[in-house]
């Protein structure tokens, strides 16, 4: 095999090498930041329902109370939990892989009613007091499934329908019943906001930023074993293809081949040199020989 393949094998093994472990080292990175990436979406998601909730308590609520009184008639949207959950149904129009759930151990809306592995997270919140956030994965029957929640504090607000049932709307007893949704306590956390996602979305894009990463690794890569190539000719291959036929014409008794340049101070010049005062001390012995 001659010098240049061998050069450029040398170089794709090294190459490859590289390129294998950034692809690896890339490819968790990727699976990371698209997983920190998801969770900002949710954390985004998640104020925009708190700020619902508080607009729900400080401004819907106090209009259309007077409206609830009058027409005797219950009106969910003035309930910061039917609001946020309403809210984030419009969401999932753009962001069809996210839910969104306000999930409560004792509910006035059956639907906020939470599962097992909810119930989990609000107990978990109320165990650790003064925990604001909390992260984890989860398997469920369609794969592997990201969240993130937040508690839900009881606030001054929400006692005058979820104290005693007695002293709760009417309307609101009489829409839902008295045997939900009463007892709470100030400060209290009884349930906890939940944003969750199947891990293929975050999965999804770490494998699409993922090729788009190795396609222009590949390229660099291609591009740089091309220039080595082209640099490894010019400086090395092609003056050792010339001192090589020099060799091989004077072995032949040929002295009539020009002398090679050897200008420079690198090796391949100090050898061309050599080669050159070689090439005139044998030429000078020959014609003592021959005179």
């Amino acid at each position: 095999m001659k010098l240049l393949p061998k050069f450029t094998l040398i170089f794709l093994l090294v190459f490859g090498a590289g390129f294998a472990l950034a692809a690896y080292a890339s490819y968790h990175f990727l699976r990371q930041s698209a997983r920190e990436q998801v969770l900002q979406q949710a954390r985004l998601m998640m104020e925009t329902m708190t700020a619902a909730r508080v607009y729900t308590t400080k401004q819907i609520d106090p209009l259309l109370e007077s409206e609830q009184r009058r027409e005797h008639d219950f009106i969910p949207e003035t309930i910061p939990f039917y609001a946020a959950t309403e809210s984030f149904n419009y969401i999932r129009t753009a962001y069809p892989d996210y839910a969104y759930k306000e999930a409560a151990l004792n509910p006035t809306n059956p639907r906020d009613r939470a599962v097992d592995w909810e119930a989990d997270i609000i107990n978990n919140f109320r165990n650790q007091a003064g925990r604001k956030e909390f992260i984890g994965e989860r398997t469920t029957p369609t794969g592997p499934s990201l969240f993130l929640a937040r508690p839900i504090q009881v606030e001054r607000e929400c006692l005058a329908c979820h104290d005693r049932a007695a002293s709760a709307p009417p309307v609101m007893v009489h829409h839902y019943g008295r045997d939900n949704g009463f007892g709470w306590k100030e400060g209290e956390v009884i349930g906890a906001q939940i944003v969750s996602v199947p891990m293929a979305v975050p999965v999804r894009k770490a494998d699409a930023d993922f090729r788009s990463l190795m396609i222009d690794l590949g390229g660099i890569f291609l591009a740089a074993l091309i220039l080595l190539d082209v640099l490894l000719y010019v400086s090395v291959v092609r003056p050792v293809g010339r001192l090589s036929t020099m060799a091989d014409q004077i072995s032949l008794g040929n002295f009539d081949t020009p002398e090679l340049p050897a200008d420079g101070r690198d090796e391949i010049s100090v050898l061309a040199g050599s080669f050159n005062r070689m090439r005139r001390s044998l030429e000078k012995a020959l014609k003592i020989l021959n005179g």
